[in-house]
């Protein structure tokens, strides 16, 4: 057993950047032959959205997802507190709570000893729990490459759904964790991470977007998703996209991770924000934005915000500050070409 070994060594990747590329991953679903969803199916997978959603019978709805990673930091708890984070994240873009979760282990049982699995598995169970899921069992095989997640299921009211199909003209987008963590796991993999931008990377990734799915709802918001491994632009496009909409991004007023713009001018960029930005590129004018600044839009994310179309923003900026939710208005959605952004203003 070589535990003088980083638990990032193990992985190829970091975090959610470890996900097939948005262009790769629409050309593999797109060969498949899906039979047709019967009128219980509320969200599919056509829209691309963050969970799927059937209809109860009692007239609530089942939200069901899941998401899994190699490791992003090398404190084991930490792994499982964000990996879990982030799994119970879609629900909350959906406007759900979750309820149950189960959990999803690969661990190298000859070169990791079970105590470090306990613990990634205890980070897990407590932020479940304080999330009012009750973990209740999973599945586990070995594998020389340490991976964990889970699946999550929450509830949610039919009549209430938030879909990312659903932005109209004139809504203002909102953004309510700042971007950079894919470029902070990938110097925390090659050990040029601070510990102060590691100990605010984990406080954001295990931040539970609980009170921003409130305020959303209580706003009336009826268009979100949350910004994972496809990057602030690539769950954008996919928004616009399905909802058949363009937007118009500030990019001055995106909130960025202190030194963050400084990695990425290094080249300290994960190979998924690559994947992101190749795919994003056609899709926008990036007007003056640097090279740098333009990956940064584009950073695989692990854990990160809701990207919220609010139809009443100054509602939205009320509910997001009544509930302590840090937050920025980053954009507006226009009328035109489904799915094209138009970048203006600088990063930082």
């Amino acid at each position: 057993m070589r535990e003088d070994r980083r638990l990032t060594s193990f992985s190829h990747g970091a975090g959610c950047g470890c996900k097939l590329g948005p262009g790769d991953l629409a050309s593999l679903l797109g060969s498949l032959h899906l039979p047709e969803v019967t009128a219980e199916v509320l969200v599919a997978a056509d829209t691309g959205d963050d969970a799927a959603v059937v209809r109860l019978p009692d007239g609530h709805a089942l939200i069901a997802t899941l998401d899994y990673f190699t490791p992003i930091v090398d404190d084991p708890y930490d792994w499982g507190r964000v990996a879990a984070t982030n799994a119970l994240s879609d629900v909350y873009a959906m406007g759900g709570r979750p309820f149950l979760a189960l959990n999803i282990v690969n661990w190298p049982v000859d070169d990791l000893p079970l105590e470090m699995l306990g613990r990634v598995l205890q980070g897990g169970i407590d932020v479940a729990t304080s999330a009012g899921a009750a973990v209740l069992g999973g599945h586990s095989i070995t594998d020389p490459e340490p991976k964990y997640g889970m699946v999550a299921l929450g509830l949610v009211d039919a009549e209430r759904i938030v879909r990312n199909s659903t932005a109209r003209a004139g809504d203002l987008l909102f953004l309510t964790k700042p971007l950079g963590l894919g470029i902070v796991s990938t110097a925390i993999k090659r050990g040029v991470a601070d510990p102060e931008l590691i100990e605010a990377a984990v406080g954001h990734m295990t931040t539970l977007n609980d009170r921003a799915a409130d305020a959303m709802l209580a706003s009336g918001c009826l268009a979100a998703t949350d910004v994972t491994g496809f990057g602030f632009l690539g769950h954008l496009q996919r928004m616009l996209g399905a909802s058949g909409v363009a937007a118009r991004i500030d990019a001055s007023a995106v909130p960025v991770m202190g030194g963050v713009l400084e990695l990425a001018r290094g080249g300290v960029v994960p190979g998924g924000t690559g994947r992101n930005h190749a795919f994003v590129a056609p899709h926008v004018d990036w007007g003056g934005l640097s090279e740098a600044g333009q990956l940064v839009l584009a950073d695989a994310q692990t854990s990160g915000g809701l990207l919220i179309a609010a139809p009443d923003g100054p509602g939205l900026s009320r509910a997001l500050e009544e509930r302590g939710v840090p937050f920025a208005q980053v954009g507006e959605v226009l009328a035109g070409e489904p799915g094209r952004i138009e970048v203006s203003g600088a990063l930082g």
